[in-house]
């Protein structure tokens, strides 16, 4: 994918924005929702969300496995949740973020993705050859429609 490469998805829950932020921002519970993260972990002794922030994610697509270190850079409870994740170098490859805005008796949540580098063409290749995905963008955009499904039904529920 080029730098600047943009996806999002947005979904009206039935839940304060409080309540959504602190649903999101449990990274323990991010493997609930999304299709390929499997949970995650604050480091450095944090115990939540608050800009310079990091934790540890897992993620699994396929027979692949791995981890990112992600930095917090925006952190504004009800209202946004802001991390970069790293590339395999450690540099700042792409920006997830969730804002929440109130609607009616609800919320508005929109999640998205920037990518801040390009990715090598290898990258590229091995993700459609190992991991079967021949369209990373569009691959992204369905996971974001898949997570906020899910964070809808969970938050929903309580």
């Amino acid at each position: 994918m080029e730098r600047g490469t943009r996806g999002e998805a947005a979904v009206r829950v039935d839940a304060a924005p409080e309540a959504l932020y602190d649903l999101v921002t449990d990274v323990t519970r991010m493997g609930e929702w999304s299709p390929e993260n499997v949970g995650g972990r604050w480091l450095d002794g944090a115990v939540g969300p608050g800009v310079g922030a990091r934790f540890r994610g897992r993620n699994r697509r396929g027979v692949m496995r791995w981890t990112n270190t992600c930095r917090v850079t925006e952190a504004e409870r009800g209202r946004v949740f802001t991390f970069v994740a790293p590339d395999v170098l450690g540099r700042p490859n792409t920006r997830w973020s969730y804002r929440f805005e109130p609607s009616g008796t609800g919320t508005e949540v929109t999640e998205s993705f920037e990518m801040l580098r390009a990715m090598p063409g290898y990258v590229e290749l091995f993700e459609r050859i190992v991991i079967g995905v021949p369209d990373r963008r569009a691959d992204l955009q369905r996971n974001l429609r898949t997570s906020l499904d899910r964070i809808k039904v969970t938050a929903e529920d309580r």
